[in-house]
């Protein structure tokens, strides 16, 4: 690396908790630190000399566009040289996606011209409730061992509490049913040690998409629930559509195969004369509606998103049913 001769500066660099790595005019990665490494699961020897494009990295928007087919915040660097900061997710070496805070700065050489970019980046995933309280509870009773997010007994315990805010404090929350589409299929195909790799990959993508109070656990095989307090009706589809996105761009590589799977989503908000149980009906329903309109879709209440559409269309069946 001609650019970078200081071997105690690189040093400093590898052993950062922040991963870095440094890009030349053709975008080629030709430093990689052991943050890096960590953060998305690919060693040095799996990088150095590729591209981000290279299927490693991958990067996609809060939309899910792919950054590298469009608007590439370290290509916009390296054009122009001004500085850029983003928050992306990343493509896991495990599938899953990782939300990372990118700071990108132009590299000079002696003759003041642009030889490349450094991609400073930390993981920037929402320390969930779920793993905050398993934290504090420090009580396996309450962590699905396959995926390490809550299980039914910790969704059950967090409805409760929903339900009290809500009582006491008035507190609006919506919830949202998630079911992995075709997920049979995978285990027929591919044995059920890569249906438990789906499930990962799942689980972690939908953690990883949430906001701060929000709460995510496995409901049962390939279903979870997504609590979410202090939120209005019309943010709730928002996040719904967050989460089918970034798990619709993600995808496991099993050997010369890539897997990627699509969910049906289904929510619903608290309404005043809800229990638990027809809270959990409603949006369960709602989650059967998605999988009758061709799967890969949202149905919340009176509103659904079909795939591949931006527009929200107004979902009859459902609002004749729930309103």
């Amino acid at each position: 690396m001609d650019d970078i001769d200081n071997i105690s500066c690189l040093e400093v660099l590898d052993n950062l908790y922040d991963g870095i790595y440094y890009v030349n005019r053709e975008k080629e990665i030709v430093f990689w630190n052991k943050a890096a490494e960590k953060i998305t699961g690919y060693s040095k020897a799996e990088v150095i000399n590729k591209r981000c494009s290279d299927n490693i990295l991958r990067h996609v928007d809060d939309s899910g566009h792919e950054l590298c087919c469009y608007g590439c915040p370290l290509a916009k660097v390296i054009q122009d040289g001004l500085p850029r900061e983003a928050t992306v997710y990343l493509h896991h070496k495990q599938g899953h996606r990782v939300p990372v805070i990118v700071k990108i700065t132009p590299i000079y050489n002696a003759n003041h011209k642009i030889v490349g970019a450094v991609e400073l980046f930390s993981d920037a995933s929402n320390t969930m409730n779920v793993v905050r309280e398993i934290a504090i509870l420090r009580r396996e009773v309450f962590i699905d061992q396959l995926t390490g997010i809550g299980n039914r007994k910790f969704a059950d315990m967090n409805l409760r509490n929903l339900f009290e805010n809500q009582e006491f404090y008035g507190i609006p929350f919506g919830i949202l049913f998630i079911d992995i589409d075709n997920f049979k299929h995978i285990n027929d195909e591919y044995g059920h040690e890569i249906g438990d790799r789906v499930l990962v990959m799942v689980a972690k993508t939908i953690a990883s998409s949430l906001r701060q109070p929000d709460i995510v656990a496995r409901w049962g095989g390939e279903e979870f629930i997504i609590m979410i307090p202090k939120i209005p009706e019309n943010k709730l589809l928002e996040i719904a559509e967050r989460v089918r996105v970034l798990v619709e761009k993600t995808w496991l590589d099993i050997e010369e195969k890539t897997i990627s799977v699509t969910v049906s989503v289904g929510g619903t908000m608290y309404q005043e004369t809800d229990t638990i149980s027809t809270l959990i009906n409603r949006a369960d329903q709602n989650m059967y509606l998605s999988k009758k309109a061709g799967k890969n879709c949202i149905s919340i209440d009176h509103q659904s998103l079909s795939i591949g559409q931006n527009q929200i269309k107004f979902n009859q069946e459902s609002f004749q049913q729930w309103h």
